[in-house]
């Protein structure tokens, strides 16, 4: 059939008085400091899924393709230079198909499985609990372990948790000395299930919730680790599901996940990662904005029934998902990664940091060759490797961790954008619309003391000078990076591989404590300011 696309209504609502002819006047509060945007909100997310770990992370010891310890070289280096502070891990769906014990001991001895969730691929648990714990120590990252309530038992979860984090002389660590680790890991993040409402046991809220407390009774904090126990979230707006776990699970979790990707639907075609028109950019832009009011209207439901803020949101997994490139294999998930796909990163990133009261981590799908991945590698073991426009996104957007939210004030032009994505689907001529803003912008005090700035321009064709008002903070110095392409579908490939990458910015001036910014259209700029 073919494809019909609704035609974006262009109808300009103005936040404030924009003229094209006059610089847009912005401040940045240094003086009304917010929260500190955790680290966590910058996560990964690794599940068994296509080549994401096999390919993607993982090549083994005996691989031609250079390995340190059988990791990818050229994969874990760039992995270290975006400072990953958490990685989550083994899924996704396939958490609640996996039987951790399946994946330690001699790799010739570990039973295989079909992978029933993503094309039927066979798994052969040559990377298991030991591969994944030491490789967040090698990354200095936080591990982030997604627990099997769908298909498991308490006493495999328990018996995971021991092994993992016993430094006695309990069954479980013995049996992990024996398989060569003598010192416990440190396992923070722990995850008891997976979308419980669909592949992780197609359960009710309220039976998900007795099915937690049950596992979660014989879950231990062994000597020198303690866990932050997370309970399986909503899916984007099933707040009812939200409100349920609060009242029934309460503060016998620490955080509670909760899913949103900017997908155009789950059945028939997604669209393109790379071949797309205007009106279907801008609809991308506008469903992953659309995410603050999700975090808005669960957080409403947490603020009211946790009022000392005990409990955090995790949103453990976001992100674009397109279709599947053509020629790779059904269910493995791999596609492009275009700079629009950089914009959602950014803007998502943006919204992230003005909530981070309550929103302890993000988790972004996929880190490697799985939906929109900070690194793509070659479907042929030839050990080619490129990095995607969101990687450097999340490269550019580094100063943010750690650092302390300040608000801005930037007038912005808005343009209202159909909700649907093909005419096609049923009921798309009364979708509605929902807003898309030209500009954002979030600013931060990092722990070295001077600010970040990071400004988005997802016009098409319209530059943007921006004066922005430091108040609170003297400014002596200003310089930056730009993300930015001739067209908006560009996207690095094995033969090109720098067509969208970062460049200096020299567009940025101070003078009396404010910033004039020339931002150009379809453009990512990142100031340090000092």
């Amino acid at each position: 059939m073919k494809k019909i696309i609704l035609t974006t209504a262009i109808a300009l609502t103005v936040a404030a008085s924009v003229s094209a002819a006059e610089n847009v006047k912005a401040t940045v509060h240094a003086d009304r400091a917010g929260a500190k945007i955790n680290r966590e909100i910058y996560g990964q997310f690794s599940e068994h899924l296509g080549t994401c770990i096999y390919g993607g992370l993982w090549v083994g010891e005996d691989s031609k393709i250079p390995n340190i310890k059988g990791y990818r070289k050229d994969v874990f280096e760039a992995l270290k230079a975006l400072k990953v502070p958490v990685l989550r891990w083994p899924g996704g769906c396939f958490a609640d198909d996996y039987h951790w014990m399946d994946g330690i001991g001699p790799k010739d001895q570990r039973p295989s499985l079909r992978n029933n969730n993503w094309g039927g691929t066979i798994e052969d648990n040559s990377f298991g609990t030991h591969e994944f714990l030491n490789l967040c120590e090698m990354l200095d990252c936080e591990p982030y372990i997604s627990g099997n309530v769908g298909s498991g038992t308490v006493k495999e979860m328990a018996q995971w948790v021991e092994y993992m984090t016993s430094d006695g002389d309990t069954p479980m660590a013995r049996l992990r000395r024996q398989n060569g680790r003598e010192k416990a890991w440190h396992v923070k993040y722990f995850g008891i299930g997976n979308e419980a409402w669909g592949c992780g046991g197609n359960m009710t809220p309220e039976y998900y919730s007795d099915e937690f407390r049950k596992f979660n009774t014989y879950l231990r904090d062994y000597t020198g680790n303690k866990l932050y126990r997370i309970g399986s979230g909503a899916s984007d707006y099933d707040y009812k599901w939200t409100e349920v776990l609060m009242d029934k699970i309460g503060n016998r979790m620490q955080g509670v996940s909760l899913h949103y990707y900017t997908c155009s639907g789950w059945d028939g075609p997604k669209g393109s990662a790379t071949k797309f028109n205007t009106d279907q950019y801008y609809w991308a832009l506008g469903k992953c904005l659309e995410i603050e009011d999700v975090i808005k209207r669960h957080k409403a439901i947490m603020d009211e029934k946790d009022p000392k803020n005990t409990v955090g949101l995790l949103v453990d997994e976001w992100g674009t998902w397109w279709d599947e490139e053509p020629g790779t294999i059904s269910g493995h998930l791999y596609q492009q990664n275009a700079l629009r796909d950089a914009f959602v990163a950014s803007l998502s990133l943006n919204v992230f940091h003005k909530y981070t009261d309550r929103v302890k981590m993000a988790n972004i799908a996929q880190v490697v060759n799985v939906l929109q991945s900070m690194i793509l590698t070659d479907q042929e073991g030839t050990g080619h490797m490129v990095l995607t426009p969101t990687y450097h996104v999340f490269k550019m957007y580094t100063p943010f961790q750690e650092a302390t939210y300040l608000p801005v004030d930037l007038p912005t032009e808005t343009i209202q954008v159909s909700k649907a994505y093909f005419q096609e689907k049923e009921g798309a001529k009364d979708a509605g619309y929902r807003p898309c803003p030209m500009l954002s912008a979030s600013a931060a005090k990092t722990t070295d003391g001077s600010l970040v700035l990071a400004i988005t321009n997802v016009s098409l064709d319209k530059a943007q000078t921006i004066d922005f008002n430091i108040e609170g903070y003297q400014a002596k110095s200003v310089k930056g990076e730009i993300l930015t392409s001739k067209k908006v579908d560009d996207f690095n490939d094995f033969q090109h591989p720098e067509v969208v990458s970062p460049k200096p910015f020299t567009d940025a001036k101070l003078k009396k404590n404010t910033v004039t910014v020339q931002v150009p259209a379809k453009s990512i700029v990142v100031l340090n300011i000092k």
